[in-house]
């Protein structure tokens, strides 16, 4: 049985209601059900979690190294541009993972064109509202890990 992480990153526990028109009327909890009833449908375990503080992502993506996680899917929120310290989490834990962003990145402020995270992360996936999470778990139930 396959076990997904899914993190979000800080202020999207206010999405639909935060900025509808770049990030869309759909909350977290709707994407977070939706996503736990993709990957049950496949068999696999789906965990979520939020938090606006970085050391609770940082000990999250850490845990993550012994508890039988398969794949990370992030959406770093405004630390994809701004923590080393995530970054270097992810890559000590050398769990493949798959970088999410409900909005199109590029098409906005220069500063987020920036990531930490792109270059280690298996793909991007950006500016598809929330499709973009349900694409990465559809990629991540299929991923074959190389352990």
């Amino acid at each position: 049985m396959k076990n997904i992480l899914v993190l979000h990153g800080p202020n999207l526990n206010l999405l639909g209601s935060r900025e509808p028109d770049v990030y869309g009327r759909v909350t977290l909890s709707e994407i977070n059900d939706r996503l736990m009833s993709l990957a049950g449908k496949s068999g696999a375990n789906l965990f979520c979690f939020q938090s606006n503080s970085e050391s609770e992502l940082l000990e999250r993506v850490q845990q993550a190294r012994t508890d039988g996680t398969q794949f990370i899917i992030i959406n770093p929120a405004a630390f994809t541009h701004t923590s080393i310290a995530l970054r270097d989490a992810l890559a000590a834990v050398a769990i493949p993972f798959i970088e999410v962003h409900l909005s199109n990145v590029f098409a906005r402020e220069a500063f987020r064109k920036e990531s930490f995270f792109s270059d280690l992360a298996i793909g991007v996936i950006s500016g598809l509202g929330a499709a973009s999470y349900e694409l990465a778990v559809q990629f991540a139930l299929n991923h074959k890990n190389q352990a």
